[in-house]
């Protein structure tokens, strides 16, 4: 039986590559009215995209979950998506964003650049108006609008996927933009079991039993308390060594 249900989820895992593929090519028909004519600067119209990116990412993570590839539970995802709010999220696994936005849908997010040239991928970053990370002053000026026009935003502070051996290692950037513009900090912890979906891994690597996923949203920080009595360097460095050990506590 074991046996078995290994080679259906091998199975299932494959197809559910083809499916995110082939399925976010054929999204491009659907938001052609939001690429067509550029989204920049029409915040409703991004935000109509994102709910419909949202809905078809919502719609992978069922099949993931009916196939038997994965199970995941959902802690206190009411709490995102509110005006001026930095999202944080550690990153272990490929999916980490599929699974967040597909329910928390009205989140921008800061993706990698290289996506900009993906086939699947790169009209869903257009009509939605994620920003590519270009670690440049424009996408601080971006950043810093987005929570002028009461936007939320999804960061993943790592850079990239966390290793096996499970130690969270954050680049303090992504918390000094939190602590010059955002309104308030979200940590979101990720815990998957066992690991899977790595940088570098392949497919067909799939772990002996189905995937579980816990991604539970933690209580709110405020920038001005951290920055109420040191200078926006220190502070950062400080909030970063904190949040560091805490995805490192909560997800290990």
């Amino acid at each position: 039986m074991r046996r078995l249900d290994y080679c259906r989820r091998l199975v299932s895992t494959l197809f559910g590559f083809i499916l995110f593929g082939i399925g976010g090519v054929a999204f491009k028909l659907v938001l052609l009215p939001y690429t067509l004519k550029s989204t920049a600067g029409d915040l409703p119209r991004q935000l109509e995209a994102r709910r419909l990116v949202a809905g078809i990412w919502r719609f992978f993570v069922c099949y993931l979950v009916w196939s038997g590839i994965l199970s995941v539970k959902f802690n206190g995802m009411e709490k995102l998506g509110r005006p001026g709010q930095l999202v944080l999220a550690n990153h272990p696994s490929l999916l980490d964003v599929v699974l967040l936005i597909s329910h928390a849908p009205e989140l921008n997010c800061i993706v990698k650049k290289d996506l900009q040239n993906n086939p699947s991928m790169s009209s869903q970053i257009r009509a939605t108006g994620y920003i590519p990370n270009e670690e440049s002053e424009a996408m601080l000026d971006t950043v810093a609008e987005v929570f002028r026009s009461g936007q939320s935003l999804l960061i993943f502070p790592e850079g990239t996927r966390t290793g096996w051996d499970g130690q969270v290692k954050m680049h303090r950037g992504a918390v000094s933009l939190g602590l010059r513009s955002a309104e308030v900090i979200t940590p979101v912890c990720i815990k998957m079991t066992p690991p899977n979906f790595k940088k570098g891994q392949p497919w067909y690597h799939i772990p002996p039993q189905k995937i579980h996923y816990e991604i539970t949203v933690g209580d709110d920080i405020l920038p001005q308390e951290w920055l109420a009595e040191k200078p926006l360097p220190i502070a950062a460095r400080r909030l970063n060594e904190y949040l560091q050990d805490y995805f490192t506590r909560k997800t290990t």
